[in-house]
């Protein structure tokens, strides 16, 4: 399995094959600029192909829920899913920010991380 880490000002990602994994810094706030640079590297990284985005949340932080709009839009983005131990992190994603995907793909909430990463291969 190919695997790259990549390391941004606002976090970790680690690209898996056709899946990106986010793991974002302590206390920052993830605006649409910030999910901006994560596209772009979507983009370069599978350039046309299919990929799913995975939001390891192991930390405490905000994100702005506009940042959906964006990725609703990405053709080849087909799958996005929030992973934490934390419920309450769990119930806002399911409850909040779910609402803001607008997209014909597939946004989903889980408990663990291999949860998320078999989830994400059936959609893409």
């Amino acid at each position: 399995m190919l695997t790259k880490n990549i390391e941004l000002d606002f976090g970790k990602v680690t690209i898996h094959e056709n899946i990106i994994i986010a793991k974002l810094n302590e206390g920052i706030l993830f605006d649409v600029e910030n999910n901006k640079k994560l596209l772009e590297l979507g983009k370069e990284i599978f350039n046309q192909k299919n990929y799913g985005y995975i939001s390891h949340r192991v930390n405490s932080y905000a994100v702005d829920p506009m940042v959906y709009f964006e990725s609703a839009n990405t053709k080849n983005l087909k799958a996005i899913a929030v992973v934490s131990e934390n419920e309450m992190t769990r119930r806002n994603a399911d409850q909040v920010e779910r609402k803001f995907y607008k997209g014909n793909n597939s946004f989903e909430v889980f408990q663990t991380l291999e949860e998320a990463v078999q989830w994400i291969r059936t959609r893409i």
